[in-house]
């Protein structure tokens, strides 16, 4: 074969593996929704039994100051602009567009799993909503050794995944920023709660251990 025949040749196959390729990540980016749809399903469900199940009971304690309402709402708010300004494309970081969008569902399956791992350990004194029961004990084992609100701490990481698997960083601010100050006023109010209710055992507890992120804070 000539050098001729070899050039005449070569678009033709350049432009057979690149519609190969095209193809894909067609196919990849599309099990990659498909996977972000079924975990997004499983966190929504989880978290309705959660409400549904888990409140406090009738003799406990209410102390929650509106800090669920107030959780909810900017959730609902936050998620729903920032999934319009994801699917609008505004903000959207176009190079590494796969492994960004991979990082952001392994964060929320990394948050999903610490948030269970603390309601686990917390058993029969974890409500939706800030409340002290009678015979409440301070828990200070397992997750709890480290941080306080290991429950919150996976949420806000699993919120920050949410953003991040847009791979738009104006998602990430929109559905990040503000839910993880809903979570901090959140925070204030159970530590007050715990406060009035545990005392000095408490004060004591919060020397040893950071709020939401091992040794920072």
């Amino acid at each position: 074969m000539d050098d001729s025949a070899k050039i005449s040749q070569s678009p033709h196959n350049d432009c057979s593996l690149i519609l190969q390729i095209v193809v894909l990540l067609k196919h990849r980016n599309m099990n990659l929704s498909i996977n972000f749809l079924i975990i997004s399903a499983i966190w929504v469900a989880s978290e309705i039994v959660l409400t549904r199940l888990m409140h406090s009971r009738a003799s406990d304690s209410k102390l929650d100051k509106h800090s669920l309402r107030v959780l909810w709402v900017t959730i609902i708010v936050c998620v729903t602009v920032g999934n319009v300004i994801g699917v609008s494309r505004i903000g959207h970081i176009s190079m590494a567009t796969f492994i960004i969008s991979l990082t952001g569902i392994s964060l929320i399956i990394a948050g999903l799993i610490i948030r269970w791992i603390a309601i686990i350990t917390l058993k029969k004194y974890f409500t939706v909503d800030v409340a002290i029961n009678k015979d409440h004990e301070l828990i200070q084992s397992g997750i709890y050794k480290f941080i306080r609100h290991p429950a919150y701490s996976g949420s806000a990481l699993s919120f920050l995944g949410l953003g991040v698997a847009f791979s738009n960083w104006m998602t990430i601010i929109v559905i990040f920023g503000p839910i993880l100050l809903a979570f901090l006023y959140r925070i204030r109010v159970e530590e007050r709660a715990l406060i009035d209710h545990f005392g000095d055992r408490y004060y004591q507890y919060c020397k040893k251990t950071k709020r939401l992120v091992p040794l920072i804070y």
